[in-house]
């Protein structure tokens, strides 16, 4: 049976990715070795860094004054690495899910945090939208996509000061203003590569401000220098993820992107609309094309756990809601093909028929 993956992260990932990387693994370049044991510094290896940051930077089509690094310690590490940068007084965050918490739990150990506003009371099911970033706050931090809650801001905000985004499971789902940002950083394990390498796109000239000392491995600057070698770095991600770009490329790059990630969004949010059995979770203006979170309607609750099992028996995978708010959760990612998302389209209504 086909299997389809609805995965939160580790996710789907393109086949072109799976495929050239499983050959890479067996053999790399014809040189007889496995992509697995090569030198990070080695003549063989240096081209797929290279190419990986230059086509990074030309999908997102990155201005002159950022750097592109490759990094391990996932997101959660830059929850950290960012103050520990940038935060010489003040810092603003935006509160929409469980991940802005805890980047913002962490700024709280560098200096002064202003939570400009939050949806929490809300159970984090709307984008706040009316709310006034502090002037003098040395930057305003956001989470674009919220995977538990299915929220997503899909605009590029104005800010005046240095906007620092997670971009976590959203990256390289749609065309990106780089330059209205200061830093943009994520996992890669949702819409790039399999676990294990971090993206921190960086505006070089806001490094080097803080009063404070930095550990070495913390400061951006660093890595910037040693051009996301100054240790070994994640080799076999950053390989994968160089596949991905590749495939992106070729597939039309970040506009296509978004208008087939659009197309597979609507498909299920017009489903999930029109079953009796289901309604969705995050306030309609604010639904992710990239996480979409819905539950039995009301008088339906009990029939929660039947349909998880009759779908996973129809072939779907990773449709369980995050643990912390339960429910239904079908991440819709660049991989993820159409046919997918038509299939569970038809689990439910065929669950629905026979109610």
């Amino acid at each position: 049976m086909k299997k389809h993956n609805f995965n939160a992260g580790p996710s789907v990932l393109p086949q072109f990715t799976i495929e050239n990387t499983a050959k890479a693994i067996l053999d790399f370049n014809g040189i007889g070795m496995s992509i697995m044991e090569i030198s990070h510094r080695s003549k063989d290896f240096q081209p797929v860094m290279d190419e990986a940051e230059a086509l990074f930077a030309e999908l997102l089509d990155i201005p002159a004054g950022y750097k592109v690094l490759f990094l391990g310690g996932g997101a959660s590490l830059q929850f950290c690495m960012v103050p520990f940068n940038l935060l010489e007084k003040k810092a603003a965050y935006l509160n929409t899910g469980t991940w802005a918490s805890k980047a913002q739990k962490e700024a709280k150990l560098f200096g002064e945090v202003v939570e400009v506003a939050s949806s929490k009371s809300a159970n984090f099911n709307f984008i706040p939208k009316d709310y006034s970033i502090p002037t003098d706050a040395d930057y305003f931090h956001i989470t674009t996509n919220n995977t538990i809650f299915g929220t997503e801001i899909r605009k590029d905000i104005d800010s005046p000061v240095p906007l620092v985004a997670d971009m976590s499971s959203d990256i390289f789902s749609r065309p990106v203003d780089v330059s209205k940002y200061g830093i943009i950083y994520g996992g890669a394990q949702k819409n790039l590569a399999p676990a294990g390498v971090t993206f921190v796109v960086v505006k070089e000239d806001l490094l080097g401000k803080v009063s404070r000392q930095i550990p070495t491995m913390l400061d951006y600057r660093t890595h910037i220098k040693e051009s996301s070698m100054f240790n070994t770095p994640p080799v076999v991600p950053i390989y994968a993820a160089l596949q991905t770009l590749k495939w992106l490329k070729n597939l039309g790059g970040l506009k296509v992107m978004e208008k087939m990630n659009i197309e597979k969004a609507e498909m299920l949010y017009n489903e999930i609309d029109r079953n009796k059995l289901f309604k969705g979770t995050a306030e309609t203006e604010d639904r992710s094309i990239m996480n979409i979170c819905f539950v039995m309607n009301d008088e339906y609750k009990d029939l929660e756990e039947e349909f998880g099992k009759f779908a996973a028996e129809k072939g779907m995978v990773g449709i369980k809601g995050h643990r912390s708010v339960g429910g239904f959760r079908a991440s819709t990612y660049n991989a993820l093909p159409k046919e997918s998302v038509q299939a569970l389209i038809d689990c439910m209504k065929e669950f629905e028929a026979k109610r």
